[in-house]
């Protein structure tokens, strides 16, 4: 069976507009994606009727209004989302900053969900933005939790993002770093994600063991003194490990 089937060329156009700024013009589709116009032309009307692209005379085509509702449903209907939501509010009302919830999406992480406490401040990890693996806490305790051939891989793909970041200028080094980051079971990073904003993050487990995610503490202001940090981290840590026990009670 050919790689590239229907539904995956229907959802390369997904994918072009979901990274483009605005807009893309039937003209900018057919060059971006290269298929044939009588094939272009049913692939948005299959995606038209089924809510996800939509269309203005004279402006293009865009995601349609079927996004929200899928946006919607998975927040009612993600087990992940429905453990961490109570135990993230308890945690900002009691440390302040902000808290986010985070699942990788390819060689991405996106917040699923976040719980603003009394912060003066915004993250630039909002809900439903993807970030690179590599750059934040929330990002980085996922990552040190994939395979060494993945880790290789992306650090080849962003050698300059890893060495940014300080996880090294070779594949040797990141590896090595995010083993660290992964023997302690939590991560701290400042400015990364937000500047002037200090993140620390500890991975989610299923019942498996496999991480599925990362719970994380914005706080608006430069890293913690070491007392105060670990203090932290034991609290965040101890949030983790009631979302990952609520997990089996909340799946269906």
């Amino acid at each position: 069976m050919k790689a590239d089937t229907t539904p995956g060329k229907m959802l390369r156009i997904l994918d072009l507009l979901e990274d483009s700024a605005g807009h893309l013009t039937l003209e900018q589709l057919h060059e971006g994606l290269g298929y044939t116009r009588s094939t272009l032309y049913r692939y948005l009307k299959i995606l038209g009727e089924a809510g996800l692209v939509a269309s203005m005379p004279e402006l293009g085509f865009t995601l349609g209004p079927r996004i929200a509702e899928l946006d919607y449903r998975m927040r009612q209907q993600d087990p992940l989302i429905a453990a961490a939501r109570p135990v993230m509010a308890g945690l900002v009302q009691a440390e302040g900053g902000i808290a986010l919830l985070c699942r990788r999406y390819r060689d991405r992480v996106l917040c699923v969900h976040q719980e603003r406490g009394q912060a003066a401040f915004r993250s630039h990890y909002e809900r439903g933005l993807a970030r690179p693996l590599y750059r934040g806490a929330a990002a980085r305790v996922i990552l040190a939790h994939l395979p060494a051939a993945s880790i290789n891989r992306l650090q080849a793909e962003h050698a300059a993002g890893f060495a940014e970041v300080g996880l090294g200028h070779t594949a040797a080094a990141a590896r090595e770093a995010l083993r660290r980051i992964r023997q302690q079971g939590w991560d701290v990073t400042e400015g990364q994600a937000t500047p002037g904003v200090t993140g620390i993050a500890a991975p989610l487990r299923d019942a498996a063991g496999e991480v599925v995610g990362s719970v994380s503490l914005t706080l608006g202001r430069s890293r913690p003194v070491e007392a105060e940090l670990l203090r932290l981290v034991e609290r965040l840590r101890f949030c983790a490990g009631i979302i990952e026990r609520t997990l089996p009670q909340a799946s269906p």
